[in-house]
C-alpha cells in the first residue's frame, strides 16, 4: 500500500512539470505585455521619474465660436402698430324700388359695373299702364278746363251787357279754377308713374365690384324685401380702420398737421407689406370702454392686394429718428439688470456692456447709449460666450480667426485622438510578442 501511494505522487510530481514547461512563455508573454501596459515608459523607475516630472499647465477655455455683427448709423422711421380692418369706399347694396318680376339680369357675378350701368330689368308693363293712364286723365282735364274757360267768357260778357248775373260769372270762375288745380295733380300723377316706370330698370349706383347674386331672374321681388338683389363694393380706392392707444393721439395730431401721414398694410404674419397708404380720418371720440381712437387710411389697391372685410397689421409712421445707433435685434440680451450686449474687443475677447434700449422697429434696435458705431458686437453664440473671454469670429480679423481654422484645428486633434486608439487596436488585434522575443499567432 505504502509503494502505490508513493508510485503515484511521483507521477503527478512528473506531469507538474511538463505541465510547467509548456506553459511558461505564454505566462511569460502575458507578464511582458502586462509591464509594458503599466509602464509604457520603461521599468518602474523610468516610469516614476516621467510621472512626477511637472506637465504644462493649459492656457484656458478654447475660444467661443460665435457670429459677429456692426454697431451702425442709420435714418430709421418710428411706426405705430395697430389691427386694421379693410373696408370698401363705398358699399351699397342694391334694392328693388318697386314690386313686379324679376324679368333679366344683366351683370356677373365679381364684374366690375360703371356707376349708371344697367343691373336688372323688372316686369314695367303695369307701370306703363300707370304712365298711359294718368297722361290720358290729363287730356281729359284739359278739354274740361278749356270748356270751362269758354264758359267764363260767355258769363262775363252777359254780365258787361247785364244780361246775366254776377253770381254765375263766379260760379264759373272758381269751376275753371278747379280744373286748372286737377291738371297740375295730373302733372304729379304723371310723374310719380314715370319714376315707377323707371325703377323697374335698376341701375347701378356707384363704380365697384358686384358680389354673389342674391336673387335669380323669374323671381318675384317686392321693395320691402330686406336683402336685396347684389351688393356692389368700391375697392379701388379702398379704406382701413384701425385703432390705437389714446397716449398717441396727440403725438399722431401733431405729425399729421406737418403733413399727410403715411400708412403701411401688412398682412397677419407681419413680414409681407401689402399696401402704401395715407391717412385720412382721425375719430372726434375716444372709445371710454377700450381707452383706444378709432382712425381711417385710404390705400389706392391698384393692385387689389386689399379685401373688403380682411384684417390686417397696420404701421402708421410717425417720424423718422436721423443717424441712430442700430444693431440686429438679437443682440440685446435681457439679464437681471436689465439689457446688455457684447462687444469684441481688438485683443479678441468678450466684454458685457449695459445697454439703453429705444424701441425695436424691423429687426433693428435702436441704442440710446452702451454702444458705438463701428465696434463689433456678438450677434449668435452668447449662450457660449464668458464675460472677458477669448471669442472666434466668422469675419476672420485678428480678434478671433476664422472659421475654417477652427475647423481644422478640430480635424488635427480628432486626427491624433484617434492614432492611439488605432496602434491599440493594431495591437490588440495583431500579435502578442513572447518572452523569447518572437511573435505568436492567436
Amino acid at each position: 500500500m505504502k509503494k502505490l501511494l508513493l508510485l503515484v505522487t511521483l507521477l503527478a510530481a512528473l506531469a507538474g512539470i511538463v505541465w510547467l514547461t509548456r506553459t511558461q512563455p505564454p505566462v511569460a508573454a502575458a507578464l511582458a505585455r502586462l509591464q509594458q501596459l503599466t509602464h509604457p515608459n520603461g521599468t518602474p523607475e523610468v516610469a516614476a521619474a516621467t510621472s512626477s516630472a511637472p506637465s504644462p499647465k493649459p492656457d484656458g477655455p478654447p475660444p467661443a465660436p460665435v457670429v459677429a455683427g456692426l454697431v451702425e448709423t442709420k435714418d430709421v422711421p418710428i411706426y405705430l402698430n395697430g389691427l386694421g380692418n379693410v373696408l370698401g369706399f363705398n358699399t351699397v347694396t342694391v334694392r328693388p324700388r318697386v314690386d313686379g318680376q324679376l324679368e333679366k339680369v344683366f351683370f356677373n357675378e365679381g364684374q366690375e359695373v360703371e356707376e349708371g350701368q344697367l343691373l336688372v330689368q323688372i316686369d314695367a308693363r303695369p307701370f306703363q299702364a300707370a304712365l298711359d293712364q294718368a297722361l290720358a286723365k290729363r287730356k281729359q282735364d284739359e278739354a274740361l278746363l278749356a270748356n270751362a274757360k269758354r264758359d267764363l267768357a260767355r258769363d262775363l260778357a252777359l254780365l258787361a251787357d247785364k244780361a246775366g248775373t254776377a253770381q254765375k260769372a263766379d260760379t264759373q270762375q272758381a269751376l275753371v279754377d278747379q280744373l286748372a288745380a286737377t291738371l297740375t295733380a295730373d302733372d304729379a300723377t304723371i310723374e310719380a308713374a314715370s319714376v315707377q316706370l323707371g325703377h323697374a330698370t335698376v341701375h347701378s349706383p356707384i363704380k365697384g365690384r358686384t358680389g354673389i347674386r342674391l336673387i335669380d331672374a323669374g323671381n318675384v321681388v317686392r321693395a320691402q324685401d330686406p336683402t336685396g338683389l347684389v351688393v356692389i363694393t368700391q375697392m379701388q380706392p379702398v379704406s382701413v380702420v384701425f385703432t390705437l392707444p389714446e397716449q398717441q393721439l396727440q403725438t399722431i395730431r401733431t405729425e399729421s398737421e406737418k403733413g399727410p401721414l403715411q400708412v403701411l398694410a401688412v398682412a397677419r404674419d407681419n413680414s409681407s407689406r401689402l399696401a402704401e397708404g395715407t391717412l385720412s380720418v382721425i375719430d372726434n371720440q375716444i372709445d371710454p370702454a377700450t381707452g383706444t381712437i378709432r382712425m381711417k387710411a385710404t390705400f389706392p389697391n391698384t393692385d387689389l392686394k386689399l379685401w373688403p372685410g380682411q384684417f390686417v397689421n397696420i404701421r402708421l409712421r410717425v417720424a423718422v429718428r436721423n443717424a441712430a445707433t442700430v444693431v440686429p435685434a438679437q443682440v440685446v440680451q435681457y439679464g437681471p439688470s436689465g439689457t446688455f450686449a457684447y462687444v469684441i474687443t481688438p485683443e479678441g475677447t468678450a466684454e458685457l456692456r449695459t445697454l439703453q434700449v429705444g424701441r425695436v422697429e424691423d429687426g433693428l434696435a435702436l441704442i440710446d447709449s452702451g454702444l458705438q458705431a463701428g465696434e463689433r458686437v456678438v450677434v449668435d453664440g452668447q449662450y457660449r460666450v464668458l464675460p472677458g473671454g477669448k471669442v472666434r469670429t466668422n469675419l476672420g480679423g485678428k480678434p478671433g480667426g476664422d472659421s475654417k481654422r477652427g475647423l481644422s484645428e478640430k480635424g488635427e486633434k480628432s486626427e491624433k485622438a484617434d492614432k492611439p486608439e488605432k496602434s491599440e487596436k493594431a495591437e490588440a488585434g495583431g500579435h502578442a510578442p513572447t518572452a523569447e522575443g518572437g511573435h505568436s499567432k492567436k
